[in-house]
């Protein structure tokens, strides 16, 4: 027993104090624990940075007598999780509808008005992923796109390459195509000089060079 103030300490309120003491350390080392491996882990997988240099968003869009090719000069591509472990992979994309160019002025103007994208009504087109899958090098990224106000379900594979820039840096890029149906999502449908020679079909390329 202990003397506490001149009083004497009973033995088993001693004990009693001594095991909460001990439980109190061991319960704030574990909690340290996880904080330490937490953070460490967050640490090792942040997030990709996109290398707005060398990534490119092109599209080729058909009519009867020849092809229009073009681009989007202004985008943005968020990818966090772990690139080990696609399951935890999430990415989201944005696309100034603004930004279309395909070196032709008065094409460009006419493409940003109502009768094909709406730009000043749908300035954004949208991506936001729901899945991702791996098979080799290959990854297939499943989400929503949304443009000129409708959302539909998309499957993008990309094939996946790694090494290094002319700066030394380490990076990864990512090579996707996709074919959409422009009337699906109400481009152009009202247009008579899209339903004179423009195809429904429209080829997407994407070029993302990512870096740590």
């Amino acid at each position: 027993m202990k003397h506490l103030a001149g009083w004497r300490v009973p033995k088993a309120m001693y004990e009693r104090e001594k095991f909460m003491k001990h439980a109190v350390r061991n319960a704030l080392g574990a909690a340290l624990g996880v904080l330490l491996v937490s953070s460490t882990a967050f640490a090792a997988f942040s997030a990709l940075k996109l290398d707005r240099t060398h990534s490119k968003l092109s599209f080729t869009a058909a009519t009867v007598i020849f092809d229009v090719d073009g681009e989007f000069g202004e985008f943005d591509v968020q990818i966090d999780g772990d690139p080990s472990k696609p399951e935890t992979v999430k990415v989201e994309a944005s696309i100034d509808v603004a930004s279309i160019d395909t070196q032709n002025g008065k094409r460009d103007d006419h493409l940003k008005s109502p009768d094909f994208f709406d730009a000043a009504k749908y300035p954004k087109i949208r991506f936001t992923s729901i899945g991702v899958k791996a098979k080799g090098s290959q990854l297939t990224v499943k989400g929503n796109l949304t443009m000129h106000g409708k959302t539909k379900l998309v499957s993008i594979p990309f094939k996946v390459a790694k090494g290094k820039n002319g700066a030394g840096v380490d990076v990864t890029t990512y090579k996707g195509k996709l074919t959409l149906d422009r009337n699906e999502f109400g481009i152009g449908t009202d247009s008579i000089a899209a339903k004179i020679s423009l195809e429904d079909e429209v080829e997407i390329e994407l070029l993302i060079v990512t870096f740590q």
